[in-house]
């Protein structure tokens, strides 16, 4: 990982959570920025292909999940976690070798809700798929 900030990393790992979790480290997803306005991620195309050979749409979706949902629970802080209500997703171009660039923009980071939108690209900087993901924010009961 790089560009991040170590006491945000250390204040996630604090918590118990492990940006990116167990999926994410299956797909080969590499944290290249975090936080909670613009973070970047990257993955393999290899091992993240449909049978035809171009990247599975779903794992579009999870790069973009994954990079969305760490950047909420990083708004959310250290008394809160950030879930997942909704994702959508278009694809617009297939990727078939190299690497999947995701980068995380937030729309609106609130006391109970994120929106970020994440763009995924193929290493030319071609658009491969767009997607929005909401994240409610649940505050810790005291």
């Amino acid at each position: 990982m790089t560009e991040t900030a170590e006491p945000t990393h250390a204040s996630l790992e604090g918590r118990g959570y492990r940006p990116g979790g167990e999926l994410a480290e299956r797909m080969g997803i590499e944290f290249l920025k975090l936080s909670a306005e613009h973070s970047i991620a990257r993955m393999p195309a290899e091992g993240n292909r449909q049978p035809v050979g171009y990247v599975h749409g779903g794992a579009y979706c999870v790069i973009a999940e994954t990079l969305g949902s760490v950047s909420a629970n990083i708004h959310a802080g250290e008394d809160a976690v950030a879930v997942g209500v909704d994702l959508n997703a278009t694809h617009t171009r297939s990727i078939t070798s190299g690497w999947v660039t995701a980068e995380c923009k937030a729309l609106h980071l609130g006391r109970s809700m994120t929106v970020h939108e994440i763009v995924c690209t193929d290493d030319e900087g071609r658009r491969a798929s767009t997607i929005r993901i909401t994240n409610f924010i649940r505050r810790a009961r005291t």
